[in-house]
C-alpha cells in the first residue's frame, strides 16, 4: 500500500494523541490502514422514513423526520438528563440524552426540521430515543445518508469520548478521500480469473456502498481474500512439514496388536474405528510425521482407537503417551486402558500431580530404561524430568485445553518429532476444523457402538418438577443411577453455589436417607473428599450425585441412565451436548431433562429445542456455531480464535472457504514455494500478514 496508509492514526484530522491512544487500545487501530480494514458489522437501511404515529419498541432502528418542539433538562445530579419533544404532526416521541447536554443545546433548536435516527425504546413510561443522530432535513441530497449507513463496533470508553460509530465512518472517509490508491494484495491474473472486485474499488463499497450489488461484491471479495490468506498459510505450513518433516515408520503390525485383537477386545469394532485405524496406520508407516485429528462424539469408542495406535508403536519398538486435560480423565483412560489390557505383558503408569515422589522416581527410572511401555497422565508429562527412551507417539484429549507452547514441550522428548494424535470429543464443525485445525488431517468416528440407544432429551418447566422426582424414583427402583448438574459460571459466584446448595437440599428432602443416599460433587471440594464422592458414585453405593459441571467430562459410568440440567438455559449447546453424554453408556435407554425457568430468550429457546430434536453431535455443532460465534464453540470469545477474522463468519462463509482451500491447494500443488514470478504477490503478502498483529500459530 503507498505510503500515506502506513502513517499513524494520530495525524488524521480530528484524531489526535488522546483519540489515537484510545482507538489503539480499544480497537487495534494504529495506521491509517488499520482503519480501512475496520469493517462495518451490518448495515442500516437509511431509506425509509417513519410516521410516529406507527413505530413500536420492537423494531431495531427507525428513522424520523419532524421538529424539536422544546428541550428540558429534569433530574439531579448524577441522574440530570436533557429531553427533547419531538413530532412530525402524526404524534409525538421523547429523545433522551444523558451526557453532552451544552453540545446538544448548541447545535440544535427548536422549530428546526430535522432526520432523526435511533432505536425505539421505553424511557419513563414514554416512547424515546436515547442519544439519536440528528441531521438538518433541508442539507444537499448528496450530504445525507446513503441508502446503507454501516455501524461499526465500538466500545463505551470510546463512547464516552465521543468517538462513535459515526465518528469512525467519518474518519474512513477522510482516509479515502487522502489515498491517492491502495494497492492490490492479489496477484492480477487470480483477480482476472475469479472475477473479484479490485480491491480499491472493494474497500470504498464497503464503508461507502453506491448500491446493494455493489456492496456485495466488495463484501465477497474481502471475505475471500480473507479465508484465502488464511487457507494458503495453513496449507503451505502442512505441505512444509510432509516435505521436511520425516516421522519414525511403523511398518509392522505385530504381536500385541494382534494378540489384544483376537483375545482382549471386548466388542467388535465399528466400521468407523476401523476406517479411522486403517487411516492413522497408513499415516505411520509413511515416513512423515503424523499430525491427526480424532473427532468423535462421547461413547463412540475414541479410546479403543487411541490403545490399538498405541499398540502399534509398541510393536514396533517405541513407546507412547496418552495426556488428559484433568486428573479424572486421565485416571479414567488409565483404568480403561490397563482393563482392556488385562492379560497382557504391556507396562502401563499413571502420572498426575497426585504421583508420590518414590513413585514417580521409579517411573522415571523405567521410561529411561524402556521398561515402561505406556505412560498416561496430566500436565506432569510437560515436566523436565520425564524423559523417554523411544518415544514414538504422543496422543492429546480434549487438546483445546492445552497451549501450543505446552504441547510443543512434548515433541520435544524426541530428537525426532513423535506421531501425533489429537482427540475431541467436541464435534467440531466443517468450516472451524478447515481454519482452525486445517494443518491437522481429520479422522471423525461417526458411529456409536452397536447396542447403545439413542437418549431421549425432555425440556421441563419448574411446574413439572414433582413429574421429574416420581421418574426419578421409579429409575432408582430399577438399580439406576442419576445425575443432577447445576450451572457454575465461575468458581466464585456465590449465587451458584447458593442455587447448588438449596437443590441439595430439596433432593435430599424429596429423596431422604435411609432409603436414598444423594451425593454432593463440587470444584470448591478438596480433592480427597471429591473423590471419595465419586467413588461412592462410581462403586454404585449413592443413588443420585448432585454436581457442577466437574463431571462434564471423565465420568464413565454405564449404570446412571438420567442426566438432569437445571437451569439449562444458562449453559451453551456444547456444553449441554457434553453433559448429555455423562449417560448413555450402557445398552439400556437413558434420558436427559433440561430444567428451565419460563423466561428463555430467543437463542435458549433455540438451544434447548435443538438439544430435544436431535443427539446427533455435528449437527448440534453447526447450530452452536451459527448463535454462538467461531470463536465461542470451545468458551472463548473470536479472539480466541488463532487468528483474527475482521469480515469472514465461518458460520456463514462456509462455500467462500471451501473454494480458498480448494484455489490454496491447487496453488501449492502447482507452485508449494510460491517461487512463480506470478505468485510473488501472494508470497509478499502472505509475509507481511505473518508479520502482522494476526496470529496464525499453527495447531502441532
Amino acid at each position: 500500500m503507498n505510503q500515506s496508509l502506513d502513517q499513524e492514526i494520530k495525524y488524521l484530522k480530528g484524531v489526535g494523541p488522546k483519540r489515537a491512544e484510545l482507538l489503539g487500545n480499544e480497537l487495534k487501530i494504529f495506521q491509517f490502514r488499520d482503519l480501512l480494514y475496520f469493517f462495518p458489522y451490518k448495515y442500516i437501511d437509511r431509506s425509509r422514513v417513519y410516521p410516529i404515529k406507527d413505530i413500536d419498541t420492537t423494531q431495531t432502528f427507525i428513522q424520523l423526520k419532524g421538529r424539536i418542539m422544546h428541550f428540558r433538562i429534569e433530574g439531579r445530579g448524577n441522574n440530570q438528563r436533557l429531553t427533547a419533544l419531538f413530532t412530525d404532526g402524526t404524534g409525538t416521541i421523547e429523545f433522551v440524552w444523558f451526557r453532552g447536554f451544552q453540545w446538544i443545546a448548541r447545535n440544535y433548536q427548536p422549530g428546526v426540521e430535522y432526520i432523526a435516527f435511533g432505536r425505539p425504546g421505553m424511557y419513563n413510561r414514554n416512547l424515546s430515543i436515547a442519544h439519536p443522530e440528528l441531521e438538518p432535513a433541508d442539507k444537499p441530497e448528496a450530504e445525507l445518508k446513503s441508502a446503507f449507513q454501516p455501524q461499526y463496533s465500538t466500545t463505551e470508553k470510546l463512547r464516552n469520548n465521543f468517538i462513535t460509530s459515526k465518528t469512525i465512518h467519518r474518519y474512513i472517509g477522510q482516509v479515502l478521500s487522502q489515498a491517492a490508491r491502495i494497492d492490490e494484495t492479489m496477484p492480477e491474473y487470480l483477480v482476472k480469473k475469479l472475477k473479484l472486485m479490485p480491491l480499491q474499488e472493494a474497500v470504498k463499497n464497503i464503508h461507502f456502498p453506491e448500491n446493494n450489488e455493489k456492496l456485495k461484491n466488495a463484501t465477497y471479495r474481502l471475505k475471500f481474500e480473507e479465508l484465502f490468506y488464511i487457507q494458503l498459510n495453513i496449507l503451505g505450513q502442512k505441505k512444509r512439514i510432509q516435505s521436511f518433516v520425516k516421522g519414525f515408520i511403523f511398518s509392522k503390525v505385530g504381536d500385541r496388536l494382534n494378540h489384544f485383537y483376537n483375545h482382549n477386545l471386548e466388542f467388535a469394532l465399528t466400521e468407523a474405528q476401523k476406517r479411522v485405524i486403517r487411516e492413522i496406520r497408513k499415516d505411520m508407516g509413511s515416513g512423515r510425521q503424523m499430525n491427526r485429528l480424532l473427532q468423535g462424539d462421547v461413547g463412540s469408542g475414541k479410546t479403543l482407537v487411541a490403545l490399538m495406535s498405541m499398540l502399534i508403536a509398541l510393536d514396533n519398538g517405541y513407546q507412547a503417551c496418552l495426556m488428559a486435560p484433568t486428573e479424572i480423565l486421565a485416571k479414567q483412560h488409565y483404568n480403561t486402558i490397563t482393563r482392556l489390557l488385562s492379560g497382557m505383558a504391556v507396562s502401563v503408569l499413571l502420572l498426575t500431580g497426585s504421583t508420590k515422589k518414590n513413585e514417580r522416581e521409579q517411573l522415571h527410572k523405567q521410561l529411561l530404561s524402556g521398561e515402561l511401555h505406556l505412560l498416561v497422565g496430566t500436565h506432569a508429562l510437560l515436566e523436565e524430568p520425564v524423559r523417554f527412551q523411544r518415544l514414538g507417539l504422543v496422543i492429546i484429549d480434549e487438546q483445546h485445553r492445552f497451549g501450543v507452547a505446552q504441547r510443543a514441550r512434548l515433541w520435544k522428548k524426541s530428537h525426532v518429532p513423535p506421531h501425533v494424535m489429537v482427540m475431541t470429543a467436541t464435534p467440531i464443525p466443517r468450516t472451524l476444523a478447515m481454519t482452525v485445525y486445517g494443518d491437522l488431517d481429520v479422522s471423525v468416528i461417526d458411529e456409536l457402538p452397536p447396542g447403545r440407544k439413542p437418549i431421549t432429551t425432555i425440556h421441563y418447566y419448574e411446574s413439572k418438577r414433582l413429574v421429574l422426582f416420581g421418574f426419578i424414583r421409579k429409575q432408582i427402583e430399577q438399580g439406576k443411577q442419576i445425575y443432577i448438574v447445576y450451572p457454575l459460571i465461575r468458581e466464585s459466584e456465590k449465587m451458584d453455589y447458593v442455587a447448588l446448595e438449596e437443590g441439595y437440599e430439596a433432593v435430599t428432602r424429596a429423596f431422604p436417607p435411609p432409603g436414598y443416599h444423594v451425593i454432593c460433587v463440587h470444584g470448591q471440594m478438596n480433592s480427597p473428599d471429591r473423590d471419595t464422592a465419586m467413588q461412592h458414585f462410581i462403586k454404585g453405593r449413592a443413588h443420585i450425585m448432585i454436581a457442577t459441571t466437574v463431571i462434564e467430562v471423565g465420568v464413565d459410568i454405564p449404570n446412571a441412565s438420567v442426566m438432569v440440567i437445571e437451569s439449562a438455559e444458562r449453559f451453551g449447546l456444547s456444553q449441554l451436548h457434553q453433559l448429555r453424554g455423562r449417560v448413555g453408556r450402557g445398552a439400556d435407554q437413558s434420558y436427559c431433562f433440561l430444567m428451565s425457568s419460563y423466561k428463555l430468550s430467543r437463542e435458549a429457546k433455540k438451544r434447548l429445542e435443538t438439544m430435544v430434536r436431535t443427539n446427533d453431535g455435528f449437527e448440534i455443532a453447526e447450530t452452536d456455531l451459527k448463535l454462538r460465534g467461531p470463536g465461542d464453540i470451545e468458551g472463548t470469545q473470536q479472539s480466541g480464535m488463532p487468528f483474527d477474522l475482521r469480515i469472514s463468519n465461518l458460520a456463514k462463509d462456509g462455500q467462500i472457504l471451501q473454494h480458498a482451500r480448494d484455489l490454496s491447494n491447487d496453488l501449492l500443488d502447482d507452485d508449494p514455494q510460491l517461487s512463480k514470478p506470478e505468485n510473488n504477490l501472494l508470497k509478499q503478502q502472505l509475509s507481511r500478514l505473518m508479520k502482522s498483529r494476526v496470529d496464525w500459530s499453527v495447531i502441532s
